[in-house]
């Protein structure tokens, strides 16, 4: 197996650099690749500031990349999860967050609009202290 880097991702949803995302199509169709969260977490960001991508193409490249044959997704529950969130409006961080948090008893934050927001989910409490 094969763990791919923030960068392989962007290069292969973006294809800004033709050679690069020629390369990245390689690697991900040899198969027997990983895609760990933490990758997917920095792609979200990179994805939406620097290259402007809304929340629905976000959601539509991480279920494509997820369902590719060979690919790996690391929790791929929790990350089903967090994608129908950011769907919904959720940050995709505060929803990967919260979605991974799901065996603990709360969550705690001082941010107010992530604790509305989890609350309408009636998964694990979100609380401020």
């Amino acid at each position: 197996m094969r763990g791919i880097d923030t960068n392989i991702v962007v290069r292969l949803l973006t294809a800004d650099d033709a050679e690069q995302a020629e390369a990245a199509r390689r690697v991900v169709e040899a198969g027997d690749i990983f895609l760990g969260v933490t990758v997917l977490l920095e792609a979200e960001w990179v994805l939406r500031a620097g290259y402007k991508f809304q929340p629905q193409q976000i959601v539509a490249a991480f279920r494509g990349m997820a369902g590719l044959p060979g690919v790996t997704v690391e929790a791929p529950v929790q990350l089903a999860t967090a994608l129908d969130w950011l769907e919904g409006g959720m940050d995709f961080a505060d929803a990967l967050y919260l979605a991974r948090s799901s065996h603990c008893r709360d969550l705690v934050t001082f941010d107010q609009k992530f604790a509305k927001r989890a609350k309408a989910l009636a998964t694990i409490p979100v609380t401020i202290p």
